[in-house]
């Protein structure tokens, strides 16, 4: 699976990767499901078997911190997660093909508490945003395919959310919630540095709208940006050239009469790039979205009940299958996806540990 359904270019295998790979490719047919679990501070690894459309438990990691934002390295060989609990920092964990199960391949400094983390194309950087400490940071990444130090600190606009780099590698945008902003910055994947992009800000009205996650299409030609505080979702259009971005449309992942406090969370594409899925935590419900692959535009499908505060999820890479994860019920539910309307439906319930928040879904085909 290409994280948060954001299509790049693959990297040549880490060195990591061989360790797993003597029993050869043709026993390796499996979907592994990740789940981190902050107040019991561990993953949750799950078997995704799609034939029978059930998640089967496989292991339980402990970590030894608040476990919440992963990434995957682009060749699926390594997981990322970090620990938003002193001391910060980074786990780096192979990944076995065959079972699933982890294998720690160390850890390194964070340089604060980070909202959210990723790889850049070729796998060789982390990048970072911190959300209390108004920040954005690189990390190297080792031939191993573990996170080394802080290689660069930039501070930003108030509460750094999500971080991410487009297909081309080339520009790099980060959200500011408490600055109603995306930052746009130049990226040299030779040096890892991130330098400053003209126009450097695109605004996100209204004020106090809370810009927090992103993802562009598989053309590059739109950007989906969710708002946390008012649960708004934008369509950009995205000049890839210039790396600049304009408004196309505007519209919500609430409910009709919803009369709560807004506290949008998770956003994602199908792989087939049809249908759009946000999260909205007060309503715990699920919001789909038909995409128009002509302008990009958005049609709202309405909304489905999930799990109770549905911070993170995920779609699997067929299509076929959505799991959100429930902050306050403690639960996966596994969501299957009508495959004439993209709406998830009706859902099985699967124990997770305490605060699950984050999903990734790794596929060895």
């Amino acid at each position: 699976m290409l994280r948060a359904i954001r299509w790049r270019s693959l990297a040549l295998p880490l060195a990591v990767g061989a360790l797993w790979l003597g029993a050869g490719s043709a026993a390796l047919a499996a979907t592994w499901v990740y789940v981190s679990n902050a107040d019991s501070q561990d993953l949750s690894v799950l078997e995704l078997d799609r034939s029978a459309g059930t998640l089967r438990p496989v292991e339980t990691v402990p970590l030894g911190g608040m476990a919440m934002p992963m990434a995957v390295s682009p060749d699926k060989r390594v997981l990322y997660v970090a620990l938003r609990s002193q001391p910060f920092r980074v786990v780096s964990l192979a990944i076995d093909p065959a079972s699933g199960k982890l294998r720690k391949l160390g850890e390194a400094p964070l340089a604060d508490s980070m909202a959210n983390i990723d790889t850049d194309a070729t796998g060789r950087w982390l990048f970072a945003a911190s959300y209390p400490g108004h920040k954005i940071t690189v990390n190297s990444i080792g031939k191993d395919g573990a996170v080394g130090a802080v290689q660069q600190l930039i501070p930003t606009a108030p509460n750094a959310h999500a971080i991410h780099a487009d297909a081309a590698n080339r520009h790099v945008f980060a959200t500011s919630l408490g600055g109603d902003n995306l930052s746009a910055w130049r990226f040299d994947a030779e040096t890892g540095r991130l330098t400053a992009h003209e126009p450097a800000l695109t605004s996100v009205p209204p004020e106090k709208s809370g810009p927090r996650h992103f993802v562009w299409d598989r053309a590059q030609r739109h950007m989906y940006l969710l708002n946390e505080l008012d649960a708004a979702v934008h369509v950009m259009g995205y000049d890839a050239a210039r790396g600049t971005l304009r408004s196309v449309q505007r519209t919500t992942a609430l409910p009709a009469g919803f009369a709560g406090k807004p506290w949008a969370a998770d956003l994602h594409l199908s792989p087939d790039g049809r249908t759009l899925y946000a999260s909205e935590r007060t309503s715990s419900t699920l919001s789909s979205f038909r995409v128009d692959a002509a302008t990009g535009q958005l049609q709202p499908l309405g909304q489905v009940p999930t799990e109770k505060s549905p911070r993170g999820f995920a779609v699997d890479s067929s299509g076929r299958f959505l799991i959100a994860a429930g902050q306050e019920s403690h639960s996966l539910s596994l969501h299957p996806i009508d495959a004439a309307t993209g709406i998830p439906g009706t859902p099985t319930r699967v124990p997770a540990g305490k605060n699950p928040n984050w999903v990734e879904i790794v596929d060895f085909p």
